[in-house]
C-alpha cells in the first residue's frame, strides 16, 4: 500500500480548539494517554501544521479567542 497523503479540513474554531488540546497534550500528563509511541509522528506533525496556519495562536487576546471559538463549538453553542 502506497503511502498516500490524507487531507483534513477544519475550520478555524475547530483548529484552534484542536491545538490547544495538542499542545497540552503534549506538554502535561495527558501524554501518558498514548502509549505507541508511532503515534506522536503524526501528532507532532499536526500540532506543528496548526501552529503555522493559525496566526491567533500568539495573539495578545488568544484566551478569549479559544474561549468564543469552545463555546461556538459546542452543541447549542
Amino acid at each position: 500500500m502506497a503511502d498516500e497523503d490524507v487531507t483534513i479540513r477544519l475550520t478555524s474554531d475547530e483548529a484552534l480548539v484542536l491545538s490547544h488540546w495538542l499542545e497540552r497534550l503534549q506538554t502535561t500528563e495527558l501524554s501518558r494517554t498514548v502509549g505507541d509511541p508511532a503515534v506522536w509522528a503524526p501528532i507532532h506533525k499536526i500540532a506543528g501544521t496548526l501552529d503555522k496556519e493559525l496566526p491567533g495562536l500568539f495573539a495578545f487576546d488568544y484566551d478569549q479567542r479559544l474561549a468564543a471559538a469552545r463555546q461556538r463549538l459546542r452543541p447549542g453553542g
